[in-house]
Parts: C-alpha cells; sequence; structure tokens
C-alpha cells in the first residue's frame, strides 16, 4: 500500500521533512504545497539578499524534487479562499504543517501605530522580494533610521540599509527595491540593544560583515563599559564578539557616508510623530545583579524617520487546528498535533511552528526527522483517505480556482530570474509581483 502525505510549506522546515519521508524506505508518496508559486520559504524570503552562502543550502533543499519523488504544489492556498483543510485531508492518509511563524512581535510602546513603524518580518520580506510586500514602500527619505533588537536579522537590516545601491546590485533584490535603496536618504542607522556589549548573541561572522563595510563605520555606544573593562563571558562566540566590539571603540571617524551605531544599554519607550514617525525616545537601562534589564529613568530622543523592530516572531492560527496564543505555536508531543492533549490524527507539524521561531535553518532538520518518525509510525493505523488519487487533488484545486505551479514551471519561473540577474550583473534578480510571478511559471493567460 502506497501512502500519501502532504507537506504544507516549502520552506527548510518542510523540504527537511520531505527528504526524510522519502529516505525512509517506507512506500510513502509526499506533496509539497505552499501558497506561492516559489519554493524555499524563509531561505529565498527571510536570508539577507547579500548572503549568498547561506542561500547554498537551497541545493540541498531542492534534493527531493531533482528525481521528481517529490510533487510540488505552489501557488495553493490552505483555508479562506482556498481549499478548505478539512477537503485537504480526504486526499492524504497524513498532512504535515511546516508553515513557519510570520507574525512580527510588537514592542508594545505607544506610537508604535504610526506609519514608518514596521516589523523587521514585513521590511526583510520587502527587500527579499516576498509577493506580500510589495507595495510596502517603507520610507527611507530621512536620514536616521531605529532598529531595535539584538539579534542576527537586526545586523541584516542594518547593514542592508547602510550599503549602497550599487553594492546591493550584485544580489538577487528586485528592481524596485534596488530603485529605493539608490534614492535613500538614510545615513545614520541606530541599532538598539537593552543589554551590554559582553551580553550580545550576534553571531561573530555577522558582526563582522558590518565592520568590513566599504561604505559605513561602526559606532559603539555603551556608556564607556568597554573602555573600563568588563568581565569576558563563558561563551566563546561572545567574547569574539566583545573583542570586535573593544576595537571599533577606538576607531576614529573615517569620513564614511553611512555609519551603524550600536546604543548598547538602551531600550525604546515610545514613537513621535504625527501621523508618521519623527523620532524615537530610548530609556538607558542597566543589568541588576539578577541579570534583568531595569530602566535608569534616563531618557534621550533620537531623530528617526523609520522604525524597525526585530524582536522575534509568532506563529499564526491554522485554521481547524488548536493553537497557543502564549507561544504562537500548535500544540503537540513530537510533532503529532493534540486537542485538549489527545492526538488529532493524521495532523502534524515541524519547524517554527511547532517549536517556536528557535534555532538557525538546520535546526528544522533534527525537528523534521521527530515529526516523520512520528508519521511514519501511525502511517499503518491512519484511515485511508476518500480519494487518494493524484488526479482527484487536481480536480479539487480547480474546484477551487487554483492552478497549482508544479516543478517545470517553478523552473520556468527561475530561468526567468537567472535571466534578468544576467542583465545586471547579478546570479539572479527575484520577481516580486505575484502576477509577473504566475505570468513566468504558466505563460501570459496565467491569469
Amino acid at each position: 500500500m502506497n501512502f500519501r502525505v502532504a507537506v504544507i510549506g516549502a520552506g527548510p522546515s518542510g523540504l527537511y521533512a520531505a527528504a526524510a519521508l522519502l529516505s525512509s524506505g517506507e512506500p510513502v508518496s509526499v506533496e509539497v504545497l505552499d501558497r506561492l508559486p516559489a519554493p524555499y520559504g524563509l531561505v529565498r524570503y527571510g536570508v539577507a539578499p547579500d548572503h549568498v552562502k547561506m542561500k547554498s543550502v537551497i541545493r540541498v533543499l531542492q534534493k527531493p524534487f531533482d528525481p521528481a519523488d517529490v510533487e510540488f504544489l505552489g501557488g495553493v492556498r490552505i483555508g479562506g479562499d482556498g481549499i478548505p483543510l478539512d477537503e485537504l485531508r480526504t486526499h492524504f492518509h497524513a498532512v504535515v504543517h511546516a508553515t513557519g511563524s510570520s507574525v512580527d512581535r510588537a514592542l508594545g510602546v505607544p506610537g508604535e501605530e504610526l506609519a514608518g513603524s514596521l516589523g523587521s518580518g514585513a521590511f526583510v520580506s520587502w527587500y527579499c522580494g516576498h509577493p506580500d510586500f510589495t507595495e510596502l514602500a517603507p520610507p527611507l527619505d530621512h536620514p536616521g533610521v531605529a532598529v531595535v533588537g539584538a539579534g542576527n536579522v537586526a545586523l541584516d537590516v542594518a547593514r542592508v540599509l547602510a550599503k549602497t545601491a550599487d553594492e546591493m546590485a550584485a544580489t538577487d533584490v528586485p528592481g524596485p527595491v534596488l530603485d529605493a535603496l539608490r534614492s535613500s536618504a538614510v545615513r545614520d542607522v541606530h541599532v538598539l540593544i537593552r543589554r551590554g556589549p559582553q551580553h550580545v548573541r550576534f553571531t561573530p561572522a555577522e558582526l563582522r560583515q558590518i565592520g568590513d563595510l566599504a561604505h559605513a563605520q561602526v559606532v559603539v555606544h555603551d556608556d564607556g563599559l568597554l573602555a573600563a573593562g568588563v568581565e569576558e563571558p563563558d561563551d566563546r562566540r561572545q567574547r569574539q564578539n566583545l573583542a570586535m566590539l573593544g576595537e571599533w571603540v577606538d576607531r576614529a571617524d573615517d569620513g564614511s557616508p553611512r555609519r551603524i551605531h550600536l546604543r548598547f544599554l538602551r531600550s525604546p519607550v515610545r514613537l513621535l510623530g504625527e501621523g508618521r514617525v519623527s523620532g524615537i525616545v530610548v530609556e538607558r537601562t542597566a543589568v541588576d545583579p539578577s541579570g534583568r534589564v531595569v530602566g535608569t529613568g534616563e531618557e534621550e530622543t533620537l531623530d528617526v524617520g523609520l522604525v524597525v523592530r526585530a524582536i522575534g516572531y509568532a506563529g499564526e492560527p491554522i485554521p481547524g487546528l488548536p493553537f497557543d496564543e502564549a507561544t504562537g505555536t500548535v500544540p503537540n508531543e513530537g510533532g503529532r498535533v493534540v486537542r485538549d492533549g489527545v492526538p488529532v490524527p493524521g495532523s502534524y507539524v515541524t519547524g517554527w511552528i511547532k517549536r517556536g521561531p528557535t534555532g538557525v535553518i538546520g535546526t528544522n532538520k533534527g525537528d523534521a526527522q521527530e515529526t516523520v518518525a512520528a508519521v511514519l509510525e501511525d502511517l499503518p493505523s491512519l484511515p485511508a483517505p476518500a480519494h487518494p488519487e493524484p488526479e482527484a487533488l487536481r480536480e479539487a484545486l480547480a474546484a477551487h480556482g487554483i492552478r497549482p505551479v508544479d516543478w517545470t514551471a517553478w523552473l520556468r519561473l527561475d530561468a526567468e530570474e537567472v535571466r534578468r540577474g544576467g542583465l545586471r550583473g547579478a546570479e539572479r534578480v527575484k520577481v516580486a509581483e505575484l502576477a509577473e510571478m504566475l505570468d513566468a511559471a504558466h505563460g501570459a493567460d496565467a491569469r
């Protein structure tokens, strides 16, 4: 008997799950569904355009598709105006949800609702060419920008804003994004970090990148902590970060046209402006003996026209599945979805929607293997789907007005992006508008 499994989400977590299912040796056919016409999820739409080496993981993620063992169905929405989840289940023994965590967490400060206040997920999606964010138009007409956060995403945002358009032209950013960066008035990017330099958990490689920028200088604001000497942390990466920051403290102004200000022991308390952001008020903080961050009551105002918060993400509820609002995840035990402590037959999760937005891309591999082990254990006892034929699923999608982008169609879109890249001297240039993506994948009659 051939078991049919659907994986919803073509990002790293979903594709690692598909690969684990295929390598199991069990008689399993896998179909990977994604609401976008292009695969690779977070690697395509979350990894900074200039992180070419990190994007090379795509060569690993695409392996299941090479021998056509896995069917890719892009442009397929589940629920809403797409195919209902309950109907999809009638075509598969099991469904693995790998939809990630896409909601930006809020700062929870006054003024956050102003125009020019954005989450990093939205901002990163814009410069990575995500079709949902082509109309974002972040305001880059002011010399000052504040980025709130102490992780690698905050550094990614700061680095992209500090690079010149000519530097970014060698990446895969869409043309309209490159045009916006070329006309950018941004000169000072202020990264606001609640803790001290000895506490940061940037990866050293990421931190080093902002120090190596050709047209921007890093300015460290740490209230003199590094000059006075701080106790070295036990963590090796934190020690490497501390050494780099110590070198930058003593750098003289080198006349670079742009600056990245690392402002330690600073926390935002409110955004200023009428209609749009015109400034941000930050409070100096301190770390008490117990390790808690406390406010000192001393405030300062930074002149900025854009605030990007990079403080984490949460998952969105999946219609038809239980959801834990506190953790932003689907309740599960080892990947098995549970409702009120009882497993939901045939329903599984992997990736961020399973464990929360933690870890790196490779973390998803072990996570997927755990979930797939549960799927394989359960398959023999799961009820057979009412409509197991692949043709039946295509007919159901057509009935909901869905024309899926299969792997061959994606390769046509991929070729178009490579063609555009050649015209600009880049490896590829992303097609970002959904209609253009579908035209490239299906032909001009796609709409």
